[in-house]
């Protein structure tokens, strides 16, 4: 799955094409009719179709998903590279009783956070990934909210510059402090499992909390 940066990227280059029209189509594709596609006009973007246009540019989408749409379908307050990211509402699913990693990949809260971004915020928080997040103090929560955004920000800036994004713990076997790196399939009961990375030294387990123990700061 493509994460936050680079459909973001890519919905950058295709946007000059919305509010054209498409006047030849190309490709092919099991749900689509391509040929359905000639004549209308591209009202939004969204991150093995072709749509030609007057102007003489075209689109080619490859390996995606396509569905017919009455109107753009977009939630800006759970896009992780939007200025609308609603911080709150991200906030208070990360503070449920279930661990973080599963929290992060719910793109209810956030859009466009994948696998990659999962494991290096909670590297950077220093979170162990199945830390309840009830057990965590909102400043820490805060910081990994910090965390996501900042490292999709610079991943983002990254893919504009021609940088190749740099990961401290996604698939590295030992962490930046020299610590042997822990590798996991993780993922909530009868759900997708995805590889995790974590550093059991500098990302340590939680104790469940007893009824005299408050949140660790």
């Amino acid at each position: 799955m493509p994460e936050g940066p680079s459909v973001r990227k890519f919905h950058h280059l295709v946007s000059p094409f919305v509010g054209q029209q498409v006047v030849r189509t190309g490709g092919s594709s099991k749900k689509l009719h391509p040929d359905g596609l000639q004549a209308l006009w591209l009202q939004d973007t969204q991150v093995r179709l072709v749509l030609h246009f007057g102007g003489g540019g075209f689109l080619a989408f490859y390996n995606c998903q396509m569905s017919w749409s009455s109107s753009p379908v977009v939630t800006p307050t759970c896009d992780i590279l939007s200025e609308k990211f609603h911080r709150g509402q991200a906030l208070e699913a990360l503070g449920r009783a279930q661990p973080v990693c599963y929290t992060l990949l719910d793109q209810r809260y956030f859009s466009g956070l994948g696998n990659i971004i999962k494991n290096e915020a909670l590297y950077r928080a220093g979170i162990h990934p199945l830390a309840l997040g009830s057990l965590l103090s909102p400043s820490r929560l805060e910081a990994l909210v910090d965390h996501v955004v900042e490292f999709s920000a610079d991943w983002l800036q990254g893919k504009f510059q021609g940088k190749q994004q740099h990961t401290q713990i996604y698939q590295k076997e030992q962490c930046p402090a020299g610590h042997q790196v822990t590798k996991e399939a993780l993922g909530p009961p009868g759900g997708f499992q995805r590889l995790t990375w974590w550093c059991p030294h500098c990302q340590p387990q939680l104790a469940p909390k007893g009824p005299e123990q408050s949140q660790v700061s």
